[in-house]
């Protein structure tokens, strides 16, 4: 009798955001949470048992649990893009001494900590009774290299909001593909048809358009103070931004390596380990910088010291303290982080990963709209424009990775019936 093959694991889709990446090994949908930046591009896969089967199957998902589960992706990541705008971005306190929140490493860690709480309870929630949140010690390397890389990503992203707007680092998180592709060619060799190189024209393009016709381009570095270069703030904020981007890509092609390897790896357990390990080194960076910070090696390695010289808990604590409201945005921040993570990879148990792209790009797009209406900034038609170009851009790739999985998937059902038939 012929040998039937493996079930053969499934394949990731596109991310947007934890964007949360195009390399397949397993469905994805940003989160980061790669970093907090990036909450809403998650990795995430479908978790299969030892026959093959995974225990969350796509079958008799309804119309109900659908309504749910996008429903809670946007609530969740709508709600958290607008604290996150907030938390960076507005002063708070009265209007003579008025301060913004810049502590973006205690904020990834109060998050990956409450990201971590809720990914324990989903991954004994909904794996076998003693599936362990590290499978071997040799899955701890790779995992500490995705954390490291994710939580070095996000302080680049909160500085770049110094030097742009919001909707500016909307728009360039969605260039996703652009850190990835640049990597595989540069350090893999690897090479891509020519609609990959199209799509990634038109949303580089896109992100020009927007950011050359801003009505306050280059402005924003002095009214936030920021410390870039007056004349260019807005290319040094790009600049900020493509740092974010890379160290994003080589999260994401990190977690590829992880879920291709160490089968079978489920996205609960990368959620819950990957923000263990995030919390450990962001908190233990807090809780050293105060101390190196203040030697020759710190001034070297260009660790900042805080203004008062008591780090940056003390800082955020004392900044929380004299502005109570910030607090409650940053908790609230947190949680909706936490709980968006688990409705994508609900949303991949159930559903196909193409929706969850689907789900991602336009939740993008709202999270735009609804910031132009909450906040009130204002976008020229040249900028509509840029828009258009990048969402058009992130939704063709979208078109063609479905197409590309629709392939792949027709040779895979080939080669079986090939293999039975022998």
């Amino acid at each position: 009798m012929a040998r039937t093959k493996q079930a053969t694991p499934l394949k990731r889709g596109p991310s947007s955001e934890q964007i949360q990446p195009l390399s397949g090994a397993r469905p994805t949908g940003r989160a980061s949470f790669t970093s907090s930046s990036n909450q809403g591009d998650i990795k995430a896969n479908g978790k299969r048992s030892a026959n093959g089967q995974s225990p969350f199957p796509p079958k008799e998902a309804g119309m109900l649990e659908l309504v749910f589960c996008i429903g809670g992706i946007y609530a969740s990541f709508l709600s958290w893009a607008l604290l996150q705008e907030r938390i960076t971005t507005t002063p708070y306190g009265p209007a003579n001494a008025q301060e913004i929140f810049r502590f973006p490493v205690f904020l990834n860690t109060l998050q990956s900590f409450l990201a971590a709480c809720v990914g324990w309870i989903y991954l004994r929630a909904s794996s076998a009774r003693g599936t362990p949140t590290f499978p071997s010690l040799k899955i701890v390397p790779p995992l500490l290299l995705v954390a490291l890389t994710s939580s070095l990503a996000s302080p680049f992203g909160y500085a770049s909001l110094a030097h742009i707007d919001y909707l500016t680092f909307i728009l360039a998180k969605s260039c996703k593909l652009l850190p990835v592709m640049a990597l595989h060619l540069t350090i893999f060799r690897k090479r891509y048809p020519l609609s990959k190189y199209l799509v990634v024209g038109f949303v580089t393009l896109g992100v020009a358009v927007f950011t050359l016709y801003h009505p306050t381009a280059g402005k924003k570095g002095k009214a936030r103070g920021g410390s870039g270069p007056p004349a260019s703030s807005s290319t040094w904020g790009l600049f900020l931004l493509g740092i974010n981007l890379l160290f994003d890509g080589l999260t994401n092609s990190t977690q590829d390596h992880i879920f291709t390897r160490f089968q079978p790896f489920s996205g609960p357990q990368m959620m819950c380990s990957q923000n263990i390990l995030n919390t450990s080194l962001t908190l233990a960076y807090l809780l050293l910088s105060p101390y190196i910070g203040a030697t020759s090696a710190g001034a070297y390695l260009g660790i900042p010291l805080s203004k008062t010289g008591h780090g940056e808990i003390t800082d955020a604590l004392a900044f929380i303290q004299r502005h109570p409201v910030v607090g409650r945005d940053v908790l609230a921040f947190a949680a909706c982080g936490a709980v968006g993570q688990v409705f994508i990879f609900t949303t991949l148990a159930h559903f196909s990963s193409l929706l969850l792209v689907t789900v991602t790009v336009t939740r993008k797009m709202l999270t735009m709209m609804l910031s132009v209406v909450w906040f009130g900034h204002r976008l020229s038609g040249m900028q509509w424009l840029g828009v258009g170009l990048v969402f058009g851009g992130v939704g063709a790739e979208g078109i063609i990775q479905k197409r590309e999985k629709a392939a792949k998937a027709a040779k895979r059902l080939k080669e079986e019936i090939e293999q039975k038939l022998e």
